[in-house]
């Protein structure tokens, strides 16, 4: 029986998920079992292999990390989840330990951080890189008041924040009820109130939001 932590790698652009792959492959205690492209395919591989680690980039197509963390926390428990992202901006931060991760490491962290935190995060502690821990500090103890005002993203609901994924993707409303199994009058529902809650009124200003939230990124 092998002792190795099996790992999943949830990250779109193949090669980085290749490099990621192939640095912790390098540990002998690391064996990466699943490998995903979106925050969709990552809850299906969570659900199918059940590993100790998710190693999880928070912009993705379709589901992005950040809504993925929430159902793999969901469905399995006892999975470790170590978000990767370029984003240091305290928002980010303090909404994916929120939604249940367990440690945050910067992209351009070294190989010898990667590593690191992954074993940190699986012994059960909290990593988060360390040129953005004071921010998380600083964050907590200045701003606990204003914390407690939902800001116009965190009233938004899990199928509204999947929608505004969709429709910053280029989707259609039509395409958009195909690929969630719902119909075009509920999909114009959800554009409606997204539109209401956020005060704006065009797909254009939609995808604009989308896009300095992490949802989708520039090309």
């Amino acid at each position: 029986m092998s002792s190795k932590y099996r790992i999943v790698i949830a990250e779109d652009h193949t090669i980085l998920r290749e490099g990621l792959k192939a640095l912790l492959s390098s540990s002998p205690e690391f064996d990466i079992v699943g490998e995903a492209g979106d925050g969709r395919e990552a809850i299906r591989c969570v659900e199918k292999y059940k590993p100790d680690l998710i190693l999880t980039d928070l912009s993705m197509p379709r589901m992005n990390g950040m809504e993925a963390i929430g159902e793999i926390k969901k469905r399995s428990p006892k999975t470790k989840i170590l978000a990767l992202t370029i984003h240091k901006a305290e928002e980010y931060i303090l909404t994916t330990l929120k939604a249940g991760a367990d440690g945050y490491l910067l992209k351009d962290s070294t190989h010898a951080e990667l590593v690191m935190a992954v074993k940190k995060v699986l012994s059960g502690k909290h990593f988060i890189s360390p040129e953005i821990s004071e921010k998380v500090i600083e964050g907590y103890l200045e701003g606990r008041k204003a914390l407690k005002t939902q800001t116009p993203w965190e009233t938004l609901t899990h199928r509204e924040r999947e929608i505004l994924k969709l429709i910053a993707e280029g989707f259609k409303n039509k395409e958009i009820a195909d690929d969630l199994c719902i119909s075009v009058k509920t999909v114009e529902k959800h554009r409606s109130n997204l539109m209401e809650k956020l005060n704006l009124h065009n797909v254009q200003a939609l995808t604009a939001f989308a896009i300095e939230h992490g949802m989708v990124t520039r090309e």
